[in-house]
C-alpha cells in the first residue's frame, strides 16, 4: 500500500501548500463560509488561494439533483454541475471554479471504474485502499500542480464518522502522513453548543468530535468552535487539553449577522497568521481588505427598503435560490438600500389573487427552474407585472415565461407554451434546438457553462453592461423559438441580445416599460462582493425609484 500511495504521490510537484477542513457534531455549520473566508483573508495578504469542494454522495454531480434535496446547483465558467459552495468561493475570491473544484465520490468511482474496465490495474484487485484512496489524494492535489496557487483549501462534505466520507477521510490521512509538515495543515469544524437552562457552554461534543477524528488518524491543528455565546480562556484552555492542541489554535466562530462578517471575525481570531505560521509562510503583508469592508459598511446602513417578489416554486429551500439572494446582497449594497425578498410560491398565484399577492412590490423577478409545476402562476405574475409598469427581471424559465405571456396576451397566440411543459403546444414558443433532441442522455441535452452574446446598442441591456460584448453562464435545455422572432418584434418585445455562434435569443425586454427584461443565461452565477452582477445592479435601482414613486 505504502509503495501505491507514493507513486500517486510521486507524479506531482508539491509546490502548493494544502488545508483541508473538516467538520463535525452536525452539518450545516459553515465548512464553506470558513474555508471561503480563510482563502480570502490569505487572498488579502497577498498570498494565491483557490478552494475545491469533495461532496460524499454518490451522485456523478448535483445536476440531476432535486433543489429540495441538495439545493442550489452552481454552474461553473467550463460547464460543471457544482455543490453550491462554489458559489460561495467565487463570492469570496471573486475568482473563477471549474470542474476540478468539485468532485463526488461518484465521479471518483466512476474514474476508478473506468480504468479497471480499461486494464489499468493490470488483473490487480480493486480496493477502497489503496485505489479509490489513490484517486482521491490524486483529485486533491491536482489545482496545486501548476504553480497558480500558493495555497490550495479542500473542504470535505460531511461530518466526521459519516460512513460516506471515510474513503476522503482516509485520503487525507494519507497526504497528512506523507508530505512534510510545513505543507499540510487541517481545520476542524465543531459546535459549541450553549444549553439555556444550565446557561452553559458544553464542550463534550467538541472533545467527541476530535477523538473520532483522531482515530481515523487524522489530527486537527485548529479546533474552529461555532457557538452562539463567546468563548472564555478557561472553555478554550479545556478544549485545547482535551483535543491536544495549543489554546491558541481554538478558534471562535460566533454567529454573525452575515456571512460576509466572517472573514473579518476570523481575522480577529487570527485564523489566517495561524495557518501561514503552521504552513511556513513567511512572505506576506498586511490583510488588503478596504473594499470588503466598504461593501460590509453600504450593507449594515442601508439608507432605504425595497421589496422584491421572489416568484418560485422551492421558496420552502432558500438554498435552492442561494446565488440569487446573495446577488440581491451584493446589489442592494451599490444601490444602499436593503432588499427584503418576498417569497412567493407560484402555485398559489391565481388572476383572482394576483393583486393581493404582488401588492406592495417595488420589482419582480420569476425564478429559474425546471418543469410544469407552478408554471401558470409565473406566467399570471409576468402579466401583472408588465401591465401595472412593475420593474420585471426574468431569469432563465423566468425569461421564457415573459415570452410565453407576451406571446398569448400581446400577440394572440392563445395555445402558446414551451414544449417543456406542451409537447403538442399549438404555438411552441419556447423549444429545443434539433441537435438537442437526437440526445437521450439526462442532461445531455443542456447548454452549460459560458457562452458569449452580442448586445444591440438601442437597449436596456447595452445600459446596464456598457458594452456589446458579454459572456455569461447557462444552465438551460429550451430556447426561444426564432420561428416566432419577426412576431415578437412587430408587437413590441425587442430582441436585444444573441448568441452570435448561434443566433439564439439572449435577451428580450420593453422598451415602453420602466425596467421589463428577460435573460436566458443566470447572471447571479457570476456576482460577487467585489464586481456584482450588473443587471442586478439596475434591476435594484429601478426597484429603488419605483419605491421613491410610491413614497
Amino acid at each position: 500500500m505504502i509503495g501505491i500511495a507514493f507513486s500517486i504521490l510521486d507524479e506531482f510537484n508539491f509546490m502548493a501548500k494544502y488545508i483541508f477542513v473538516t467538520g463535525g457534531v452536525t452539518s450545516s455549520l459553515g465548512k464553506g463560509i470558513i474555508a471561503a473566508s480563510l482563502a480570502k483573508l490569505l487572498q488579502a495578504r497577498g498570498i494565491t488561494a483557490t478552494i475545491q469542494k469533495f461532496d460524499p454522495y454518490i451522485n456523478v454531480d448535483p445536476g440531476t439533483l432535486n433543489p429540495y434535496e441538495h439545493g442550489e446547483c452552481y454552474v461553473t465558467e467550463d460547464g460543471a454541475e457544482t455543490d453550491l459552495d462554489l458559489g460561495h468561493y467565487e463570492r469570496f475570491l471573486n475568482t473563477p471554479t471549474s470542474q476540478a473544484n468539485n468532485v463526488t465520490t461518484g465521479r471518483i468511482y466512476q474514474t476508478v471504474i473506468n480504468k479497471e474496465r480499461a486494464g489499468e490495474f493490470l488483473g490487480k484487485t480493486v480496493q477502497v485502499v489503496p485505489h479509490i484512496t489513490d484517486e482521491i489524494k490524486r483529485r486533491m492535489m491536482l489545482l496545486g500542480q501548476d504553480n497558480k496557487y500558493d495555497v490550495v483549501i479542500t473542504e470535505i462534505g460531511g461530518t466526521v464518522g459519516d460512513i460516506e466520507s471515510l474513503p476522503f477521510v482516509e485520503a487525507v490521512r494519507q497526504i497528512q502522513w506523507e508530505l512534510p509538515s510545513e505543507d499540510v495543515m487541517v481545520v476542524h469544524l465543531t459546535l459549541i453548543p450553549y444549553l439555556k437552562a444550565a446557561k452553559e457552554l458544553k464542550t463534550k461534543p467538541t472533545q467527541h468530535s476530535v477523538r473520532m477524528l483522531s482515530e481515523t488518524g487524522v489530527h486537527p491543528d485548529v479546533i474552529v468552535c461555532r457557538t452562539e455565546e463567546p468563548l472564555n480562556d478557561e472553555i478554550k484552555r479545556k478544549i485545547a487539553l482535551f483535543c491536544n492542541v495549543k489554546q491558541d489554535a481554538v478558534i471562535e466562530a460566533a454567529d454573525a449577522s452575515t456571512i460576509y462578517e466572517v472573514p473579518l471575525l476570523m481575522l480577529q481570531e487570527k485564523l489566517d497568521l495561524i495557518a501561514m505560521k503552521k504552513l511556513n509562510i513567511q512572505t506576506y503583508k498586511e490583510p488588503e481588505l478596504t473594499k470588503w469592508k466598504g461593501f460590509l459598511d453600504k450593507l449594515k446602513h442601508p439608507k432605504g427598503v425595497v421589496n422584491i417578489g421572489l416568484i418560485g416554486k422551492y421558496i420552502e429551500l432558500q438554498d435552492a435560490y442561494k446565488s440569487i439572494l446573495e446577488s440581491f446582497i451584493h446589489a442592494g449594497a451599490m444601490n444602499e438600500v436593503k432588499v427584503n425578498v418576498v417569497n412567493v410560491h407560484s402555485e398559489n398565484i391565481t388572476a383572482e389573487n394576483v393583486n393581493e399577492k404582488l401588492d406592495g412590490l417595488d420589482g419582480l423577478l420569476v425564478a429559474p427552474g425546471f418543469g410544469n409545476r407552478g408554471i401558470e402562476g409565473k406566467i399570471i405574475a409576468v402579466q401583472y407585472a408588465r401591465e401595472n409598469k412593475l420593474p420585471f427581471f426574468g431569469i432563465c424559465l423566468g425569461m421564457q415565461m415573459a415570452v410565453i405571456e407576451f406571446a398569448r396576451n400581446v400577440i394572440g397566440l392563445k395555445g402558446a407554451h414551451s414544449v417543456e411543459m406542451d409537447p403538442n403546444a399549438a404555438y411552441p414558443v419556447i423549444n429545443m434546438m434539433e441537435e438537442q433532441k437526437r440526445i437521450k442522455m439526462m442532461g445531455g441535452t443542456m447548454r452549460l457553462g459560458s457562452y458569449p452574446c452580442e448586445i444591440n446598442k438601442d437597449s436596456l441591456a447595452y445600459q446596464i453592461y456598457g458594452t456589446t460584448h458579454i459572456n455569461e453562464r447557462h444552465r438551460h435545455r429550451y430556447e426561444f423559438n426564432n420561428e416566432y422572432l419577426a412576431q415578437f418584434q412587430e408587437k413590441g418585445m425587442v430582441n436585444s441580445g444573441v448568441n452570435p455562434e448561434t443566433g439564439l435569443v439572449e435577451i428580450v425586454e420593453l422598451p415602453d416599460h420602466p425596467f421589463f427584461i428577460g435573460v436566458q443565461y443566470h447572471p447571479e452565477l457570476k456576482s460577487t462582493v467585489e464586481a456584482p452582477a450588473p443587471i442586478f445592479v439596475h434591476f435594484i435601482a429601478a426597484a429603488k425609484k419605483q419605491a421613491a414613486l410610491k413614497a
